[in-house]
C-alpha cells in the first residue's frame, strides 16, 4: 500500500482527496499546517507528498524547501490556486516535482500521482527485479533502465531525484540534439515559460555533478545561446 501525506488546510479539499484516494487503496496521512507536515515527513517514510501552497502558518514553498533539506527524492506534488507561470515556476524551483492547479478533477490528481510514483521508481519488489530491455537506454558508458528506474555509469549506480531522472531521460531520448531551455522546461516540467527562471540550468548542474566524475568525462554540454546537448566529450 502506497503511503501519501496530504498537507492541506482546506477541509473540503482534504475530505475530497482523502476519501477518493483511500477508496483506491492508498494510505493517507493528513497535516492541516506546514509545521505538522514537516514533522510528519521527517518522522515517516512516505511515497509521495501532496502539498498546498497557501497554508495558514508556513508558506508551502518554504515547507517544500525545508523537506528537501532532509529528503531529496520523495516526489512532491503542489496544489495551487495560483495558476500563473511565474507562481508555478516558483513552486518547481523550490523543489517540487509537479503541480496541479485548483480546482481540479480527481482523475487528474490520480494520474499525476501515478506518474510521479513511476518516475520515482516506487514499484513492487518483484517488478523492480525484472529487466525490460525495451526500456533500457544506453549512451556512452551511461545506462538508464526506465522500467526499474536504475541509472548507472561505468557500472556504478547513480541516485537521482524524480525530476533529475525525468530530465536525464529526456536527454537520453534526444542524444546529440541541441535542446533549448524552453523545450526542456516544457518537456520536463510542463511549463510553457522561458524567461525569468533558471530552473533548467540548476537541474542540469545537479545532473552534471552526479554523472561526471572528471572534466574529460562530461556528457551534458552547454551550447552557448542555444541550450544543452548530450554528447561525448
Amino acid at each position: 500500500m502506497k503511503k501519501i501525506i496530504l498537507i492541506e488546510d482546506e477541509s473540503s479539499v482534504v475530505s475530497f482527496i482523502k476519501k477518493g484516494l483511500q477508496e483506491l487503496g492508498y494510505e493517507i496521512t493528513v497535516a492541516l499546517d506546514g509545521a505538522t507536515g514537516i514533522k510528519l515527513v521527517y518522522d515517516n517514510d512516505f511515497d509521495i507528498i501532496i502539498l498546498d501552497i497557501m497554508l495558514p502558518d508556513i508558506n508551502g514553498l518554504e515547507v517544500c524547501k525545508e523537506i528537501r533539506k532532509q529528503n531529496k527524492t520523495v516526489p512532491i506534488l503542489f496544489l495551487t490556486a495560483l495558476d500563473s507561470s511565474e507562481n508555478i515556476v516558483l513552486g518547481l524551483e523550490s523543489g517540487a516535482d509537479d503541480y496541479l492547479v485548483k480546482p481540479f478533477k480527481f482523475i487528474e490528481l490520480v494520474a499525476r500521482i501515478k506518474s510521479l510514483l513511476r518516475r520515482s521508481g516506487h514499484v513492487n519488489g518483484s517488478e523492480s527485479n525484472e529487466i525490460d530491455d525495451e526500456n533500457t537506454y544506453q549512451f556512452s558508458d551511461l545506462t538508464v533502465n526506465d522500467y526499474t528506474k536504475k541509472v548507472t555509469r561505468s557500472g556504478a549506480e547513480i541516485s537521482l531525484t524524480s525530476t533529475e531522472y525525468k530530465l536525464l531521460l529526456y536527454f537520453m531520448n534526444n542524444p546529440e540534439k541541441v535542446i533549448s531551455r524552453a523545450e526542456i522546461l516544457e518537456a520536463v516540467w510542463g511549463v510553457n515559460y522561458e524567461l525569468g527562471t533558471n530552473v533548467v540550468d540548476v537541474y542540469v548542474n545537479y545532473l552534471r555533478k552526479k554523472l561526471d566524475t572528471q572534466d574529460d568525462d562530461k556528457l551534458i554540454h552547454t551550447v552557448i545561446g542555444m541550450g544543452y546537448v548530450l554528447k561525448k566529450s
